[in-house]
């Protein structure tokens, strides 16, 4: 029987989600093309097959996987293309590229946050800057943490597209013996959810920095949920099940798992360091902090009760005191 050609598949992004999702890519058949900015890694990879910066531990197959540092070289014969970089600076990474280099090409985001210019969801600006239809775009959700994948511990994902045809073959792509990948259509409700966990994970770790305990936490997470379902259900109605994994399983890993970025960066914040030394110190984009002020701009329209969300936009982007917000978002949990 004659061997099925491989999926041609471009990654943008150098990152350990980047990294761990070309681990999974490469138990099967997909031909990748991956985009590095930093030219010292790219030469790295070539020449020793691991990432130098993120998940060194991770095995590169260099025969399905080459490596580039031109974005335009990267674009050039794939039928998909793979967002894996934080959402600040995804306009950057594609500077140079115009509608026509995606003419054709089914979009994946693998980004979990706004594009903060914009207050935008990341499939919406590019469906808006570069003509891609709505049914050629799709997300990819948890619960999953690229240092588990790293392990092949096993992990699932959820791909939500407007067109569950292209959520199906994008999960198919994405299964392999220590990941379970399933297509779903609420690509909305999935994507603002995977936004708001990221927010949730700052308020848990800064409660933690601040010397709470599991027992608050586990209050807070519970009102949270309620808090995301208000907010997604006002901007885009649907019947959804939010205790699915992609909505609460998301949240959950986010919000305790000491892989979280989020966390991490709201326990500093808690412990009382400032934002730039927190950043500094992290080495590493926590999404929520550009997200929070994006969806305080969108909820001004809306009117969500968000109390949780509010309060850590207040200490990020109004410099309040994390003790005197967290003691009133205290007082309003049930």
């Amino acid at each position: 029987m004659k061997q099925q050609s491989p999926v041609r598949l471009t990654m943008v992004g150098g990152g350990s989600w980047a990294t761990a999702l070309i681990k999974i890519l490469s138990e099967n058949n997909v031909s990748i093309k991956w985009w590095l900015r930093k030219e010292s890694d790219a030469e790295h990879i070539k020449k020793f097959g691991h990432n130098p910066s993120y998940l060194s531990d991770v095995q590169i197959n260099t025969r399905k996987v080459k490596v580039c540092t031109r974005i335009k070289d990267a674009f050039r014969d794939s039928d998909y293309i793979v967002l894996a970089v934080p959402a600040a600076f995804v306009s950057d990474a594609l500077s140079g590229i115009k509608p026509e280099h995606f003419a054709g090409k089914y979009v994946i985001s693998a980004i979990k946050g706004m594009i903060p210019s914009a207050n935008q969801l990341v499939t919406d600006w590019v469906r808006e800057q570069y003509n891609v239809p709505a049914s050629r775009i799709a997300v990819i959700a948890g619960p999953c943490h690229a240092e588990e994948v790293a392990l092949e511990k096993q992990s699932y994902l959820t791909i939500a597209s407007q067109d569950v045809a292209c959520a199906d073959d994008v999960a198919a792509m994405l299964n392999c013996r220590f990941v379970q990948a399933t297509g779903v259509d609420d690509i909305y409700g999935i994507e603002y959810s995977a936004v708001m966990k990221n927010i949730i994970a700052l308020a848990c770790g800064i409660t933690h920095g601040l010397g709470y305990g599991d027992n608050f936490q586990a209050v807070l997470v519970s009102n949270a949920m309620q808090e995301i379902k208000r907010f997604v259900d006002a901007i885009y109605p649907k019947h959804r099940d939010l205790s699915g994994s992609a909505y609460l399983g998301d949240l959950l890993v986010t919000a305790y798992s000491p892989f979280s970025r989020n966390r991490t960066f709201g326990t500093l914040i808690g412990r009382g360091y400032t934002i730039q030394s927190a950043q500094m110190e992290m080495n590493m984009i926590a999404e929520g902090y550009y997200a929070v002020k994006s969806i305080h701009e969108i909820n001004r329209q809306f009117q969500v009760r968000m109390p949780i969300a509010e309060a850590v936009y207040n200490i990020l982007y109004e410099r309040a005191s994390p003790t005197l917000e967290m003691e009133g978002v205290k007082r309003l949990l049930t």
